[in-house]
């Protein structure tokens, strides 16, 4: 919308500030991980973000689109680092190792936005929560194409149980706190996801 000079004249539209949309959600995910989104009020998030409550709405149109667009970034960041991983051609184990690293990264270095993704995605509207469910089946087999040629004694069905059992091994340490350094935690899980996986890491 233009925006009016003091003279009354129409001047530049506003543009939204993307680095104050981006706290308004970091402020949501560590408001929501500990307690639940549903308890958090928009001017909470704003007063956490350091702008007045009706501020959030410059960017989001309601509570729940702030809440889709959280959970959406968190699924896109896997996205986008499997399919990095995957359109670097390398051999199956070395993508299968990059994989694996990048998932924990990405999990240990966001743990709030990750605790409320699946803390919360069930609470979406129906149709939001069938899309970011189909982008989780899509981003599973992704990992099911890199495994299969690594674990040809598996069947597909086999394939499946071992790569959600990688991904909820990892995503389990969202739920708690181990007090273990970054360091010895992704190095603990990096092992226990290559040996869910039945493949050993590549080391880099």
């Amino acid at each position: 919308m233009p925006t009016r000079t003091s003279s009354g004249t129409a001047g530049p539209p506003r543009r939204r500030d993307p680095e104050r949309g981006e706290r308004i959600l970091e402020a949501a995910a560590r408001l929501a991980a500990g307690r639940g989104f549903h308890t958090v009020g928009m001017a909470e998030i704003g007063a956490e973000a350091g702008i007045v409550g009706s501020g959030i709405y410059r960017h989001f149109a309601s509570k729940e689109a702030v809440l889709l667009a959280l959970l959406d970034r968190g699924m896109a960041r896997l996205e986008a680092s499997a399919a990095a991983a995957l359109a670097a051609g390398t051999p199956e184990r070395e993508t299968l190792t990059v994989l694996v690293a990048d998932h924990i990264r990405l999990v240990t270095e966001n743990r709030t936005e990750f605790a409320v993704y699946y803390g919360e995605v069930h609470t979406l509207p129906a149709e939001a929560r069938r899309d970011l469910r189909r982008r989780q089946r899509h981003h599973v087999e992704d990992w099911v194409h890199v495994l299969a040629p690594l674990r040809p004694d598996l069947s597909d069905g086999e394939l499946r149980v071992l790569v959600h059992a990688c991904v909820g091994a990892i995503q389990s340490t969202l739920f708690f706190r181990s007090g273990l350094d970054q360091h010895r935690l992704v190095g603990l899980l990096g092992g226990l996801a290559h040996g869910l996986l039945g493949v050993d890491p590549v080391r880099r």
